[in-house]
Protein backbone atom coordinates (compact mmCIF):
# COMPACT_ATOMS: atom_id res chain seq x y z
CA UNK A 1 0.00 0.00 0.00
CA UNK A 2 1.39 3.38 -0.94
CA UNK A 3 1.08 5.89 1.87
CA UNK A 4 4.16 5.32 3.96
CA UNK A 5 7.49 3.53 3.66
CA UNK A 6 10.46 2.77 5.87
CA UNK A 7 14.05 3.90 5.49
CA UNK A 8 17.01 3.27 7.81
CA UNK A 9 18.01 6.03 10.18
CA UNK A 10 21.81 5.54 10.26
CA UNK A 11 23.57 6.35 13.51
CA UNK A 12 26.74 4.67 14.80
CA UNK A 13 28.10 1.61 12.98
CA UNK A 14 26.29 -1.47 14.19
CA UNK A 15 23.43 0.62 15.60
CA UNK A 16 20.79 0.76 12.90
CA UNK A 17 17.20 1.65 13.75
CA UNK A 18 14.24 2.10 11.42
CA UNK A 19 11.74 4.93 11.40
CA UNK A 20 8.52 5.43 9.44
CA UNK A 21 8.76 8.17 6.85
CA UNK A 22 5.49 9.42 5.41
CA UNK A 23 5.84 10.14 1.72
CA UNK A 24 5.10 13.74 0.85
CA UNK A 25 1.43 14.31 0.16
CA UNK A 26 2.57 16.41 -2.80
CA UNK A 27 4.10 13.30 -4.36
CA UNK A 28 1.09 11.06 -3.78
CA UNK A 29 -1.71 13.26 -5.13
CA UNK A 30 -2.11 15.99 -7.69
CA UNK A 31 -4.35 19.03 -7.68
CA UNK A 32 -6.23 20.40 -10.64
CA UNK A 33 -9.54 21.99 -11.62
CA UNK A 34 -12.36 20.78 -13.81
CA UNK A 35 -12.07 23.65 -16.27
CA UNK A 36 -9.76 26.57 -16.87
CA UNK A 37 -10.78 29.61 -14.85
CA UNK A 38 -12.97 27.63 -12.43
CA UNK A 39 -11.62 27.11 -8.92
CA UNK A 40 -14.55 25.14 -7.52
CA UNK A 41 -14.18 22.34 -6.76
CA UNK A 42 -10.54 21.56 -6.22
CA UNK A 43 -9.97 18.16 -7.85
CA UNK A 44 -7.54 15.80 -6.14
CA UNK A 45 -6.45 12.70 -8.07
CA UNK A 46 -3.75 10.04 -7.52
CA UNK A 47 -0.29 11.07 -8.69
CA UNK A 48 0.90 7.48 -8.60
CA UNK A 49 -0.93 4.18 -8.84
CA UNK A 50 -2.41 2.40 -5.82
CA UNK A 51 -2.68 5.46 -3.58
CA UNK A 52 -4.90 4.58 -0.65
CA UNK A 53 -7.14 7.63 -0.16
CA UNK A 54 -8.18 6.60 3.33
CA UNK A 55 -4.58 6.23 4.52
CA UNK A 56 -3.61 9.49 2.82
CA UNK A 57 -6.58 11.35 4.30
CA UNK A 58 -5.83 10.08 7.80
CA UNK A 59 -2.38 11.68 7.87
CA UNK A 60 -3.34 14.72 5.79
CA UNK A 61 -6.61 15.81 7.40
CA UNK A 62 -5.03 19.19 8.11
CA UNK A 63 -4.30 19.56 4.38
CA UNK A 64 -7.90 18.66 3.49
CA UNK A 65 -9.29 21.17 5.99
CA UNK A 66 -6.95 23.87 4.70
CA UNK A 67 -8.10 23.28 1.11
CA UNK A 68 -11.75 23.26 2.20
CA UNK A 69 -11.34 26.65 3.83
CA UNK A 70 -9.76 27.97 0.64
CA UNK A 71 -11.88 26.35 -2.08
CA UNK A 72 -15.04 25.25 -0.28
CA UNK A 73 -15.23 21.85 -1.99
CA UNK A 74 -12.87 19.03 -2.95
CA UNK A 75 -13.63 16.34 -5.50
CA UNK A 76 -11.58 13.20 -4.86
CA UNK A 77 -11.54 11.30 -8.14
CA UNK A 78 -9.86 8.07 -9.24
CA UNK A 79 -9.23 6.62 -5.78
CA UNK A 80 -12.10 4.35 -4.78
CA UNK A 81 -14.47 1.95 -6.49
CA UNK A 82 -16.19 0.51 -3.41
CA UNK A 83 -19.42 1.40 -1.69
CA UNK A 84 -20.69 2.59 1.68
CA UNK A 85 -17.99 0.87 3.71
CA UNK A 86 -15.20 2.74 1.93
CA UNK A 87 -17.15 5.98 2.23
CA UNK A 88 -17.56 5.50 5.97
CA UNK A 89 -13.87 4.72 6.36
CA UNK A 90 -12.99 8.00 4.62
CA UNK A 91 -15.30 9.97 6.93
CA UNK A 92 -13.68 8.25 9.91
CA UNK A 93 -10.22 9.05 8.54
CA UNK A 94 -10.99 12.77 8.44
CA UNK A 95 -12.61 12.54 11.92
CA UNK A 96 -16.03 13.75 10.77
CA UNK A 97 -18.43 13.75 13.71
CA UNK A 98 -21.51 12.47 11.88
CA UNK A 99 -25.02 13.81 12.49
CA UNK A 100 -28.54 12.49 12.16
CA UNK A 101 -30.65 14.16 9.46
CA UNK A 102 -32.87 16.05 11.93
CA UNK A 103 -35.36 18.68 10.69
CA UNK A 104 -34.88 17.51 7.14
CA UNK A 105 -37.46 18.23 4.49
CA UNK A 106 -36.99 15.60 1.83
CA UNK A 107 -37.35 11.81 1.81
CA UNK A 108 -34.15 9.82 2.29
CA UNK A 109 -33.34 6.26 3.29
CA UNK A 110 -31.31 5.82 6.46
CA UNK A 111 -28.55 3.35 5.49
CA UNK A 112 -27.17 3.07 9.00
CA UNK A 113 -24.22 4.71 10.75
CA UNK A 114 -25.68 8.13 9.87
CA UNK A 115 -25.25 7.55 6.16
CA UNK A 116 -28.24 8.38 3.94
CA UNK A 117 -29.29 8.19 0.35
CA UNK A 118 -29.34 11.51 -1.44
CA UNK A 119 -32.80 13.06 -1.71
CA UNK A 120 -35.31 10.59 -3.11
CA UNK A 121 -37.20 12.97 -5.34
CA UNK A 122 -38.68 12.13 -8.77
CA UNK A 123 -35.76 12.04 -11.24
CA UNK A 124 -37.46 14.30 -13.78
CA UNK A 125 -37.35 17.22 -11.33
CA UNK A 126 -34.41 19.39 -10.35
CA UNK A 127 -33.56 20.32 -6.77
CA UNK A 128 -32.54 23.94 -6.30
CA UNK A 129 -29.26 24.88 -4.68
CA UNK A 130 -29.27 25.14 -0.90
CA UNK A 131 -27.01 24.86 2.14
CA UNK A 132 -28.01 21.86 4.22
CA UNK A 133 -30.16 22.72 7.28
CA UNK A 134 -29.45 26.46 7.07
CA UNK A 135 -32.67 27.06 9.03
CA UNK A 136 -31.79 24.77 11.94
CA UNK A 137 -30.36 25.62 15.31
CA UNK A 138 -27.40 23.39 14.49
CA UNK A 139 -26.18 22.59 11.00
CA UNK A 140 -23.39 20.40 9.60
CA UNK A 141 -20.20 22.25 8.80
CA UNK A 142 -19.22 19.53 6.37
CA UNK A 143 -21.19 17.39 3.95
CA UNK A 144 -19.94 14.67 1.64
CA UNK A 145 -21.42 12.82 -1.34
CA UNK A 146 -20.15 9.49 -2.67
CA UNK A 147 -21.05 8.15 -6.11
CA UNK A 148 -21.84 4.45 -6.00
CA UNK A 149 -23.71 4.37 -9.31
CA UNK A 150 -23.43 7.33 -11.72
CA UNK A 151 -26.58 8.13 -13.69
CA UNK A 152 -26.76 7.38 -17.39
CA UNK A 153 -27.84 10.91 -18.17
CA UNK A 154 -27.89 14.10 -16.08
CA UNK A 155 -28.10 13.79 -12.31
CA UNK A 156 -25.29 16.22 -11.60
CA UNK A 157 -24.92 17.78 -8.16
CA UNK A 158 -24.51 21.48 -9.05
CA UNK A 159 -22.62 23.58 -6.51
CA UNK A 160 -22.02 27.29 -5.92
CA UNK A 161 -19.70 29.36 -3.73
CA UNK A 162 -21.96 31.29 -1.34
CA UNK A 163 -19.33 33.96 -0.72
CA UNK A 164 -19.59 34.85 -4.40
CA UNK A 165 -23.38 34.50 -4.48
CA UNK A 166 -23.67 37.08 -1.69
CA UNK A 167 -21.57 39.53 -3.69
CA UNK A 168 -23.81 39.07 -6.75
CA UNK A 169 -27.04 39.95 -4.92
CA UNK A 170 -28.24 43.52 -5.33
CA UNK A 171 -27.07 45.29 -2.12
CA UNK A 172 -30.55 46.79 -1.68
CA UNK A 173 -32.04 43.30 -1.60
CA UNK A 174 -29.42 41.76 0.67
CA UNK A 175 -29.60 44.73 3.04
CA UNK A 176 -33.35 44.36 3.38
CA UNK A 177 -32.89 40.75 4.42
CA UNK A 178 -30.02 41.65 6.73
CA UNK A 179 -32.31 44.13 8.48
CA UNK A 180 -35.43 41.94 8.59
CA UNK A 181 -34.14 38.40 8.46
CA UNK A 182 -36.28 35.71 6.85
CA UNK A 183 -39.02 33.37 8.00
CA UNK A 184 -39.65 29.76 7.02
CA UNK A 185 -43.21 28.50 7.52
CA UNK A 186 -43.78 24.74 7.36
CA UNK A 187 -47.07 22.84 7.66
CA UNK A 188 -47.20 19.18 8.69
CA UNK A 189 -49.96 16.61 8.75
CA UNK A 190 -51.85 17.41 5.55
CA UNK A 191 -50.29 14.56 3.61
CA UNK A 192 -48.31 16.87 1.35
CA UNK A 193 -44.88 16.59 2.97
CA UNK A 194 -43.00 14.57 5.55
CA UNK A 195 -44.74 14.04 8.88
CA UNK A 196 -43.50 15.94 11.91
CA UNK A 197 -42.79 12.59 13.56
CA UNK A 198 -40.24 11.68 10.87
CA UNK A 199 -38.76 15.18 10.57
CA UNK A 200 -38.18 15.58 14.31
CA UNK A 201 -37.51 11.87 14.94
CA UNK A 202 -40.04 11.60 17.76
CA UNK A 203 -43.70 10.77 18.36
CA UNK A 204 -43.71 12.45 21.76
CA UNK A 205 -45.53 15.79 21.65
CA UNK A 206 -43.83 17.05 24.80
CA UNK A 207 -40.44 16.22 23.33
CA UNK A 208 -41.35 18.06 20.14
CA UNK A 209 -42.43 21.13 22.13
CA UNK A 210 -39.22 21.04 24.14
CA UNK A 211 -37.07 20.75 21.03
CA UNK A 212 -38.84 23.66 19.32
CA UNK A 213 -38.55 25.85 22.40
CA UNK A 214 -34.83 25.16 22.74
CA UNK A 215 -34.24 25.62 19.00
CA UNK A 216 -36.06 28.95 18.59
CA UNK A 217 -38.81 27.36 16.49
CA UNK A 218 -42.34 28.73 16.92
CA UNK A 219 -44.75 25.78 17.16
CA UNK A 220 -48.49 25.94 16.54
CA UNK A 221 -50.81 22.97 17.04
CA UNK A 222 -53.51 23.17 14.37
CA UNK A 223 -55.16 20.06 15.79
CA UNK A 224 -54.03 16.81 17.42
CA UNK A 225 -51.76 15.79 14.54
CA UNK A 226 -51.33 18.87 12.37
CA UNK A 227 -48.75 21.50 13.22
CA UNK A 228 -47.27 24.67 11.79
CA UNK A 229 -43.73 25.82 12.56
CA UNK A 230 -42.02 29.14 12.00
CA UNK A 231 -38.27 29.64 11.88
CA UNK A 232 -37.08 33.26 11.93
CA UNK A 233 -33.43 33.38 10.96
CA UNK A 234 -30.71 35.74 9.66
CA UNK A 235 -30.23 35.61 5.90
CA UNK A 236 -26.44 35.74 6.08
CA UNK A 237 -23.93 34.04 8.32
CA UNK A 238 -20.28 34.43 9.25
CA UNK A 239 -18.07 31.38 8.88
CA UNK A 240 -16.78 30.60 12.39
CA UNK A 241 -13.30 29.60 11.18
CA UNK A 242 -12.54 32.24 8.55
CA UNK A 243 -14.86 35.17 9.31
CA UNK A 244 -16.15 35.19 5.71
CA UNK A 245 -19.72 36.35 5.18
CA UNK A 246 -21.97 34.00 3.21
CA UNK A 247 -25.53 33.98 1.89
CA UNK A 248 -26.94 31.19 4.06
CA UNK A 249 -30.65 30.44 3.92
CA UNK A 250 -33.46 28.63 2.11
CA UNK A 251 -35.29 31.78 0.99
CA UNK A 252 -35.38 31.04 -2.74
CA UNK A 253 -35.46 27.28 -2.26
CA UNK A 254 -38.82 27.23 -0.46
CA UNK A 255 -40.47 30.40 -1.64
CA UNK A 256 -43.87 29.66 -3.15
CA UNK A 257 -42.69 31.02 -6.51
CA UNK A 258 -40.43 27.96 -6.79
CA UNK A 259 -43.56 25.91 -7.54
CA UNK A 260 -44.81 25.63 -11.07
CA UNK A 261 -47.79 27.99 -11.62
CA UNK A 262 -50.40 25.21 -11.76
CA UNK A 263 -49.27 23.59 -8.52
CA UNK A 264 -49.01 26.94 -6.79
CA UNK A 265 -52.53 27.91 -7.81
CA UNK A 266 -53.96 24.57 -6.66
CA UNK A 267 -52.22 24.62 -3.26
CA UNK A 268 -53.15 28.21 -2.49
CA UNK A 269 -56.74 27.48 -3.52
CA UNK A 270 -57.00 24.43 -1.28
CA UNK A 271 -54.81 25.38 1.68
CA UNK A 272 -54.39 29.18 1.55
CA UNK A 273 -50.91 30.64 1.25
CA UNK A 274 -50.01 30.08 4.91
CA UNK A 275 -51.13 26.43 4.67
CA UNK A 276 -48.90 25.23 1.84
CA UNK A 277 -46.18 22.76 2.90
CA UNK A 278 -43.40 25.37 2.71
CA UNK A 279 -43.14 29.08 2.14
CA UNK A 280 -40.71 31.85 3.00
CA UNK A 281 -41.29 35.44 4.11
CA UNK A 282 -39.33 38.38 5.40
CA UNK A 283 -38.55 37.95 9.07
CA UNK A 284 -41.44 40.20 10.06
CA UNK A 285 -43.89 37.93 8.23
CA UNK A 286 -44.46 40.17 5.22
CA UNK A 287 -44.46 38.49 1.78
CA UNK A 288 -41.30 38.35 -0.29
CA UNK A 289 -41.86 39.64 -3.80
CA UNK A 290 -41.53 37.07 -6.60
CA UNK A 291 -39.22 39.50 -8.40
CA UNK A 292 -36.84 39.54 -5.42
CA UNK A 293 -36.68 35.75 -5.34
CA UNK A 294 -36.00 35.72 -9.07
CA UNK A 295 -33.01 38.01 -8.48
CA UNK A 296 -31.75 35.61 -5.83
CA UNK A 297 -32.04 32.70 -8.25
CA UNK A 298 -30.05 34.64 -10.84
CA UNK A 299 -27.26 35.13 -8.30
CA UNK A 300 -27.16 31.37 -7.67
CA UNK A 301 -27.27 30.61 -11.39
CA UNK A 302 -24.37 32.96 -12.09
CA UNK A 303 -22.09 30.99 -9.76
CA UNK A 304 -23.36 27.46 -10.44
CA UNK A 305 -20.83 24.81 -11.48
CA UNK A 306 -21.62 21.21 -12.30
CA UNK A 307 -19.82 18.09 -13.43
CA UNK A 308 -20.69 14.56 -14.51
CA UNK A 309 -20.46 12.01 -11.72
CA UNK A 310 -18.00 9.15 -12.15
CA UNK A 311 -18.12 5.93 -10.15
CA UNK A 312 -16.12 6.33 -6.95
CA UNK A 313 -16.19 10.15 -6.96
CA UNK A 314 -16.21 11.61 -3.46
CA UNK A 315 -17.27 15.26 -3.08
CA UNK A 316 -16.31 16.75 0.29
CA UNK A 317 -17.67 20.22 0.99
CA UNK A 318 -17.82 23.01 3.52
CA UNK A 319 -21.58 23.35 3.96
CA UNK A 320 -21.42 27.07 4.72
CA UNK A 321 -19.20 28.02 1.82
CA UNK A 322 -20.85 25.84 -0.82
CA UNK A 323 -24.49 25.11 -1.68
CA UNK A 324 -25.61 22.07 -3.63
CA UNK A 325 -28.60 20.82 -5.64
CA UNK A 326 -29.50 18.12 -8.15
CA UNK A 327 -30.18 18.06 -11.86
CA UNK A 328 -32.85 15.83 -13.45
CA UNK A 329 -31.59 12.44 -14.57
CA UNK A 330 -32.38 9.21 -16.38
CA UNK A 331 -31.39 5.68 -15.44
CA UNK A 332 -30.18 4.33 -12.10
CA UNK A 333 -28.43 6.80 -9.81
CA UNK A 334 -27.05 6.07 -6.35
CA UNK A 335 -25.35 8.86 -4.45
CA UNK A 336 -24.96 8.43 -0.70
CA UNK A 337 -24.46 11.21 1.82
CA UNK A 338 -22.81 11.82 5.17
CA UNK A 339 -22.80 15.08 7.08
CA UNK A 340 -21.31 16.21 10.35
CA UNK A 341 -19.17 18.46 12.53
CA UNK A 342 -22.28 20.23 13.88
CA UNK A 343 -22.12 23.95 14.58
CA UNK A 344 -24.69 25.51 16.90
CA UNK A 345 -25.71 28.97 15.83
CA UNK A 346 -25.28 31.90 18.22
CA UNK A 347 -27.00 34.56 16.12
CA UNK A 348 -30.51 34.20 17.62
CA UNK A 349 -31.99 36.05 20.58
Amino acid sequence: MIGDTQTPDLKLPGSVTRRVVTLSEERLVQRQYLRSGEFLPLVITPAVSSVNLIAWARVNTHVINKELRRHGAILFRGFMAGGQEDFERFLEAVSLKRMHYLEGATPRTDLGNQIYTSTEFPPEHSIALHNELSYSQAWPMKISFFCVTPPEEGGETPIADMRKVLKRIDPKISQKFIERGWMLVRNYGDGLSLSWQSVFRTTDKAELERYCSESHVLLEWKDEQRIRTRHIRPATAVHPETGDAVWFNHIAFWHISSLDPKTRQMLVRDFKEDGVPYNTYYGDGSPIEDSVVEELRKAYDSETIQFKWQKGDLLFMDNMFVSHGRSPYAGPRRIIVGMGDPFTRTDLN
